[in-house]
């Protein structure tokens, strides 16, 4: 069986956003959950639930994004913002 990117599901506390996901990618959703509960032996009751862990997941991996968190932040074209007033 193919490895997964997502392991267990964490019980975790959660800030509420909705969401509008197309149909296919609800059933895709829906069938990596039923997948998810098979190898790790824990069912999904919700495939909401890995919403979050999916975008956690894929922030984690993107090189581009981390690159930019890495970057100095720039404040309105000034130069790296040091966080200290002139």
């Amino acid at each position: 069986m193919a490895k997964l990117k997502l392991g267990p599901i964490a019980d975790d506390k959660s800030v509420k956003v909705t969401v509008e996901l197309p149909s296919s990618v609800h059933r895709d959703l829906v069938t990596y959950a039923e997948v998810l509960g098979r190898e790790t032996g824990q069912p999904v009751s919700e495939p909401a639930k890995l919403i979050a862990p999916m975008i956690e997941r894929f922030m984690a991996t993107d090189r581009g994004f981390a690159k930019a968190r890495r970057a100095p932040q720039m404040s309105a074209g000034h130069g790296p913002d040091t966080g200290r007033s002139a």
